[in-house]
């Protein structure tokens, strides 16, 4: 813990962002650290609880009560070790996760919770800058190798681990770039990709092999082989490694099939923010899409939601409005009632800072155009009740749009990619695999396994490193037949 009292005497410090008006002239970011001292106090605040529930609420079980102590006590470097021992890519989830560890922070119960987070931020940053984040690169090799397929924060955890347990690991990535979801679903400006690069750099000391520009399976649609200038079977896979983790994103887009919807300027989100995102890296992108001066929706009220917001004003938009199917969530919640599980309450993102008319209970009922171009689309109020939806009687109402964006979520992994490997799926069509027992991540076909998005369907950064790291262990096992690596 950090100071005893400290709870009772400090108030909680967030972390700052730059005005708006300076943000949105780049993609860089923007989120400005915790000064030393900041961070001092902010870890004095976490309170001898006797039961840390955060740990729990973290995915990955991070340590937090005891890297807290060590950031208040000022010893950086041991608090690096603490925070690498449960996650590989803490600068990651310092810049993009949640915090369910926050919502499930003792102190939260009466008070604003620890600043985690920050803390987290302010440790790894503070590692890189001195140069403690190094290869670890393993002292023997066990002679097996494992393929990974997909770059994202699974795979590239699962590929960590894998690495410094000695295997010979190939990471597989259809994009040309290393990252998955990480490289082009994220905006710049809330997770600069250099961060990314450094990771690579390590693990390739550490014997981590990347191909990119690859694609594992076949029949993909076209907007899934985009950038991909080579094919790979996976019965290739299967013969030339001893195993094989399925560790790919969802990213098959839920549609919003009604009148309209073949319009040109109605697009799903991943056909848009990707694209900024490879400009960002100076890449000339042709035909990208881009809001600059045009009346912008947003269908969708999530985090992807938020993305284009963001992205839409930094190219000039001449407004943004966001939708969301679901009721308008209380601003407080009830704490007696859900701590220390996520809790639901309204969330104004630093996207809708910087300019965006949200509502809710809005239901979208068609698209209107002329010369084949969206111009309008005609949605409704809806009302909740027992669980089902209802329209509103005479709510219908018109809104100019220029450009439409789908940001409903994701239903599954790519199929193609899990029909090709010919295994078994759940009920929401991602891979079938359990992840407790001997068999743990492993799919109906021998050899190959599966984690993170492909397993779970959509989720978060952090259950991806979570399920990596775990999938990492159950492979080294299923090779070796034991494993030293933490589960």
């Amino acid at each position: 813990m950090g100071k005893i009292t400290g709870f009772m005497e400090f108030k909680r410090q967030d972390e700052h962002y730059l005005e708006p008006a300076a943000r949105l002239k780049n993609y860089k970011e923007f989120v400005l650290h915790l000064s030393d001292a900041q961070a001092t106090v902010q870890g004095a605040r976490c309170m001898d609880c006797g039961i840390p529930f955060c740990n729990t609420g973290c995915p990955v079980n991070n340590i937090i009560p005891d890297w807290n102590d060590l950031v208040y006590r000022g010893a950086y470097r041991e608090a690096l070790d603490v925070l690498h021992s449960t996650n590989n890519f803490p600068e990651f989830t310092g810049r993009i996760c949640p915090a369910p560890c926050e919502a499930a922070c003792t102190l939260g119960i009466h008070e604003d919770p620890v600043g985690i987070k920050s803390i987290e931020h302010k440790i790894i940053d503070m590692g890189w800058e001195h140069g403690w984040v190094t290869p670890q690169p393993a002292s023997f090799r066990t002679g097996k190798k494992v393929a990974i397929v997909g770059s994202g924060p699974a795979g590239l955890a699962a590929a960590q681990q894998l690495a410094r347990a000695g295997h010979a690991v190939t990471v597989f990535e259809k994009s040309d770039r290393v990252g998955g979801l990480l490289r082009y679903g994220i905006p710049d400006f809330k997770m600069e990709k250099s961060h990314i690069d450094l990771r690579v750099k390590q693990m390739e000391a550490e014997g981590v092999v990347f191909r990119t520009s690859v694609l594992v399976g076949k029949d993909f649609p076209a907007h899934v082989n985009n950038w991909a200038k080579e094919t790979i079977f996976p019965e290739d896979l299967e013969k030339e490694f001893d195993a094989v983790i399925m560790a790919g994103g969802a990213e098959q887009p839920r549609d919003l099939p009604v009148p309209g919807r073949e319009l040109k300027g109605v697009h799903f989100a991943m056909d848009f923010l990707p694209l900024q995102n490879k400009v960002n890296a100076g890449d000339k992108v042709k035909d990208q899409i881009k809001a600059a001066g045009k009346h912008v929706v947003v269908i969708g009220g999530g985090d992807t939601g938020s993305d284009c917001v963001g992205t839409s004003n930094r190219q000039g938009a001449a407004s943004v409005a966001q939708f969301e199917l679901m009721p308008m969530p209380p601003e407080q919640e009830n704490k007696p009632l859900v701590w220390p599980y996520w809790p639901t309450k309204l969330r104004t993102s630093s996207s809708h800072e910087e300019g965006c008319e949200r509502d809710w209970a809005v239901a979208t009922k068609r698209f209107e155009g002329k010369g084949g171009k969206v111009e309008k689309l005609i949605a409704c109020r809806v009302e909740w009740k027992d669980g089902k939806m209802s329209e509103v009687p005479n709510s219908e109402f018109e809104m100019k749009a220029d450009l439409v964006f789908l940001a409903m979520g994701f239903v599954s992994p790519v199929q193609q990619v899990l029909e090709a490997f010919g295994v078994d799926t759940d009920a929401r069509g991602n891979a079938k695999a359990t992840t407790e027992g001997e068999r743990s991540y492993y799919t109906s076909v021998p050899k190959i396994f599966a984690a993170g998005d492909m397993r779970r369907g959509q989720s978060l950064v952090v259950w991806a490193i979570r399920e990596g790291r775990q999938c990492a262990r159950a492979v080294d096992e299923f090779l070796m037949g034991a494993s030293l690596l933490p589960r």
